[in-house]
């Protein structure tokens, strides 16, 4: 699986495309006066400088959007398979996941032939690849993520901190490039309940996702070449007792089990943790002095090593979806197109968010760098060797989320110490084993 993504930006998010993009006022989103479009989109604080654009859109195209919910993805999630289930799909366009895309079945209609053939060339190929589900594209990418390692400069460079910790540990304090070096220093940092040396998401497909990258560091795998669960593995136990050993230590803070991406990256920006592991999405958030006390003292670095010598590196597109039951099908694709466009990822480049359009990588860096922005560039530059050298997607299966249902809540119970890691991740296998024969997989 390393492979659908190791590649994504190996020609494209270095040296660019030599296609050319227009902005918006040069292309015809066509004329829907009157219609009111309805929608359904992912909120949060990365994902809201975006919408700010949906009134351009209207102002072109004579539309209007009703937005019917703006929620965190797995709240969101929910709500779209109660709509399934209740048959109230009466909306037209939502946010969606290549993570998530796989279990929702025919929903969603085949972008090919509705999405303009020059649009989609300007995308990257395996970004559109991965946004395919059974021969169909169930979605148009609109941002990629991947995480890598945020930290507090001052607090490495300060010569009492290292050499207190070159005394108690034995080498140098330097940024990580271990994840046993990780919970070295958070253990080292951390002055609970005040300062806490790392953080981590605790529950839904987010934690799921941190296990299954540190698994995947360690040298384990989720499944076997016959999706039978192997992640009950030495390495999968090695796994949960990192998160265990930190969480025991005091070194993440006390609610870390019910933390999603907000909770984390606004823990960083708060201050009070010495080293996060996120995405770039939160990068000029992290930088920006009204938003965060740790402005103008943030280093980065890729993602550090498990075990087996391998930097995790879980990752994905964010990306939106047009549903069968659409009753403005042509509306829809105008806005998805609109909110992929050139000028729209280029509003999301400015906070950090990794494109999906291949010339957007070059235009956005040079930006950045005539804007004086260097610490934008090192993030960039970090984020594109990450994304063409670490990463990998989760299985992408129509189970996958039933999978992730039956493995999260175990973690969870091991963390707390309810279960050791081993019974934990044995029931997890078990129950693992049995949604993938319902789903024909075993």
């Amino acid at each position: 699986m390393k492979t659908t993504l190791k590649a994504l930006f190996a020609a494209t998010a270095l040296t660019g495309m030599a296609a050319t993009s227009l902005s918006a006022a040069d292309v015809d989103y066509g004329n829907f006066d009157g219609y009111n479009l309805r929608v359904k989109l992912i909120g949060g604080a990365q994902y809201e400088p975006l919408y700010a654009r949906i009134a351009e859109w209207e102002a072109m195209t004579g539309a209007t959007v009703d937005v019917l919910s703006r929620k965190n993805h797995f709240e969101l999630d929910r709500e779209i398979k109660q709509d399934i289930a209740a048959g109230t799909l009466d909306w037209c366009v939502g946010s969606n996941h290549t993570s998530f895309a796989p279990q929702y079945g025919s929903i969603y209609i085949d972008l090919n032939g509705v999405i303009d053939e020059a649009t989609l060339a300007e995308f990257q190929p395996l970004a559109l690849q991965n946004s395919t589900v059974d021969g169909r594209l169930v979605q148009l990418p609109r941002h990629s993520d991947i995480s890598n390692l945020y930290y507090i400069k001052s607090m490495f460079e300060d010569a009492d901190n290292q050499a207190a910790f070159k005394a108690e540990y034995g080498y140098d304090l330097t940024p990580p490039e271990t994840w046993d070096q990780v919970k070295d220093q958070a253990m080292f940092f951390a002055d609970a309940p005040t300062f806490y040396g790392t953080q981590f998401v605790g529950k839904d497909e987010a934690i799921t996702g941190r296990f299954y990258e540190m698994l995947v560091a360690n040298g384990g795998a989720l499944f076997d070449d016959n999706w039978n669960p192997t992640f009950n593995s030495a390495a999968g136990v090695e796994a949960v007792n990192w998160f265990k050993d930190l969480y025991e230590a005091q070194a993440v803070p006390a609610g870390s089990l019910n933390y999603l991406w907000d909770d984390t990256g606004l823990g960083f920006a708060s201050g009070t943790v010495a080293l996060n592991l996120d995405w770039a999405g939160w990068a000029s958030f992290f930088n920006d002095p009204a938003n965060s006390k740790v402005a103008g003292d943030i280093g980065l670095v890729r993602a550090p090593k498990g075990s087996a010598g391998i930097r995790t590196g879980w990752s994905g597109s964010h990306t939106f979806s047009i549903t069968a039951t659409c009753d403005n099908t042509e509306a829809a694709a105008s806005f998805v197109t609109f909110l992929t466009s050139h000028d729209s990822q280029m509003v999301e480049a400015s906070a950090g968010l990794l494109p999906t359009r291949a010339k957007v990588w070059d235009d956005a860096k040079a930006k950045f760098a005539a804007d004086g922005n260097d610490f934008l560039v090192t993030v960039f530059e970090t984020y594109a060797v990450s994304m063409e050298e670490d990463a990998f997607t989760p299985p992408l299966i129509t189970p996958w989320i039933e999978v992730s249902n039956e493995i999260w809540p175990r973690l969870q119970a091991a963390i707390l110490g309810e279960m050791t890691a081993q019974e934990a991740l044995d029931e997890a296998a078990d129950a693992a084993r049995l949604v993938m024969e319902d789903s024909g997989y075993l």
